[in-house]
């Protein structure tokens, strides 16, 4: 299975790019298998949605927690977004 990002491992944590020529359709609602903090590195204009909530625009250093297997998803921005995954079992 192909990705719609491009990542890299640094300090024990995940870096993830996604560029806006990603299409729409692989941006999908998903789970993850971890919980995860998530810190926003480069917005690029993107935002981050949980499941039945609205979304929120995305801002440099912003953190947030994600919970294992609770929906989310990103929307795309109008630049490319950076951010850094820091997982839990």
């Amino acid at each position: 299975m192909e990705f719609p990002f491009q990542q890299q491992t640094q300090d024990n944590k995940l870096i993830r790019t996604f560029t806006t020529d990603v299409e729409d359709l692989d941006l999908v609602w998903h789970q993850d298998n971890k919980d995860r903090l998530v810190e926003i590195i480069e917005p690029g204009g993107w935002s981050f949605q949980m499941e039945n909530e609205l979304p929120n625009k995305l801002e440099r250093g912003q953190k947030f927690f994600i919970p294992k297997l609770v929906w989310h998803r990103v929307i795309k921005g109008e630049s490319e977004m950076v951010v850094s995954i820091e997982e839990f079992d």
